[in-house]
């Protein structure tokens, strides 16, 4: 990475590693949910993951940039910690909070790429690529105020 397009190549190339990641693990986290509203946020957030992996595909089209070949080892972490807390949580209350807690993680560290590539893409001349990773973003923010909703709405209550 020599200049400010090959970060934002490697920002899109881990953005995609993360997202195709995430389309692995987020029917386990939904089969893990005792809570109807957690399992139809998951598995509404996996539609949506996909479409975030195709956009990315898009974007990188019009850039004509591979898409593949970068491993983003911060989403691997964090589905592994998610992983291994699902082994461990002993009860259905306690496993619906602590899937939102590994979701919101997941769901910050997206955010924070998005926002990052969304000002790349700006800053690099790329409007309208930045107004289809700004819409990824907003998706990601919405995902992640529906997962508080749920916790504040007595998962975590039920938890105690």
């Amino acid at each position: 990475m020599k200049d400010l397009k090959g970060l934002f190549e490697h920002q899109l190339k881990d953005l995609h590693s993360a997202e195709s990641q995430l389309v692995n693990a987020l029917p386990k986290m939904a089969k893990k949910a005792s809570n109807s509203q957690l399992k139809d946020a998951f598995e509404n957030h996996l539609k949506e993951t996909k479409d975030h992996k195709q956009r990315l595909e898009e974007i990188c089209n019009e850039l004509d940039i591979k898409p593949t070949g970068e491993k983003c080892k911060a989403m691997e972490g964090l589905i592994k910690e998610a992983e291994g807390f699902m082994d461990e949580a002993d009860n259905d209350d306690v496993m619906d909070a602590g899937l939102i807690a590994e979701a919101q993680r997941v769901e910050h560290y997206e955010i924070s790429g998005y926002g990052t590539a969304v000002r790349y893409a700006k800053e690099l001349g790329h409007s309208d690529i930045a107004s289809k990773l700004q819409k990824t973003l907003d998706e990601e923010y919405n995902a992640d105020n529906k997962l508080d909703i749920l916790a504040e709405n007595r998962l975590n209550e039920n938890a105690k």
